[in-house]
């Protein structure tokens, strides 16, 4: 039985056609280069470690059983990555995750000056601790949009909303954020 070896850092393609051969040293390379992060994105749209840890060997199984339709078109973990946000997002769906969406022409709460995502005073165990208790949606666009860098028409497009709804549900998501961890 051969074995997969990083050592050399394989190309993506080396690495998919090994997966796809069944072997197993392949498959667990691949998780190793790559469930880290996607946990780390798990954990920011669930909050739950056990939901988030679930969602990640679901998510590995659905990569690994479409690894075939991988069309090398974006790197490998971008690919990897959009499976794992579509099976927190639908998980999300199936907890009733609610957006708002705009019907009043109520306006945005405006920007607070003083609340800063760069400042480099705030901690990060605040800042986790006050997502978590921010509401699913609010949460949801936050993560996309900040850490996971999509812009607000890719957000509408995931969550089936419009671009306006996003920017309001993450402008909401700061205000609410920074009451919080007030």
């Amino acid at each position: 039985m051969s074995t997969f070896s990083w050592g050399d850092r394989p190309d993506e393609k080396a690495l998919v056609e090994s997966c796809l051969s069944g072997l197993r040293s392949a498959q667990a390379a691949l998780y190793d280069r790559y469930s880290k992060a996607m946990y780390n994105i798990c954990l920011r749209m669930m909050t739950m470690p056990e939901e988030a840890e679930d969602l990640l060997q679901e998510s590995f199984v659905d990569v690994f059983s479409h690894l075939h339709s991988y069309r090398y078109e974006s790197t490998l973990g971008a690919w990897i990555k959009r499976i794992v946000v579509n099976r927190c997002i639908n998980k999300l769906k199936s907890r009733r995750m609610h957006l708002i969406e705009l019907t009043s022409q109520e306006p945005d709460p405006e920007p607070d000056p003083s609340f800063d995502f760069d400042d480099q005073d705030l901690r990060v165990v605040k800042i986790k601790k006050a997502m978590t208790a921010l509401p699913d949606g609010y949460r949801t666009v936050l993560t996309l949009y900040l850490f996971e860098g999509y812009d607000h028409k890719e957000i509408g497009e995931i969550l089936n909303i419009s671009e306006e709804t996003s920017k309001s549900q993450y402008s909401r998501a700061k205000v609410k954020l920074k009451e919080l961890m007030s």
